[in-house]
């Protein structure tokens, strides 16, 4: 059974031509919110050959939609993977380290945007210790 994603209502009265939407990505099971959950919407900017943020983690979701760049993008158990532009990533925070958010390209800039759901008055990114990082290393996919 596939759910109907469409975001279009028929309208008798238009005088132009509907909207065009197109689903980029979808979860079908998303991660529980925190609660008192707060969401925030931000536009990031990696200059090139940034390596982003450090390890870290957020303290709920973060659904993200590349506008132009690359991005080097790895969480914890899974491999890393380079998102392009119209390309979509997801995160379902909590424990789950996030150990990249590089930019791919050493002579472009890289953007992107993120809405995150995190709990109202906590940091949106929370870093890993290398302590931590040492003792869940097994939980990392093997690097390329």
């Amino acid at each position: 059974m596939s759910t109907d994603h469409s975001h279009h209502l028929e309208n008798p009265n238009a005088t132009t031509p509907p909207p065009k939407i197109e689903l980029i990505s979808s979860v079908p099971s998303p991660p529980p919110m925190p609660d008192n959950a707060e969401a925030m919407t931000i536009r990031v900017i990696l200059p090139p050959g940034s390596e982003g943020n450090p390890p870290h983690r957020h303290t709920g979701p973060a659904y993200g939609y590349m506008i132009r760049g690359e991005m080097l993008f790895e969480l914890e158990g899974e491999p890393e993977r380079v998102v392009k532009p119209g390309e979509t990533f997801w995160e379902p925070g909590g424990d789950l380290i996030h150990y990249q958010d590089a930019n791919n390209l050493a002579d472009a800039e890289t953007e992107f945007v993120v809405t995150m759901f995190g709990v109202a008055g906590q940091p949106m990114l929370i870093p890993v210790s290398a302590e931590e990082l040492e003792e869940r290393r097994d939980r990392r996919a093997p690097r390329p």
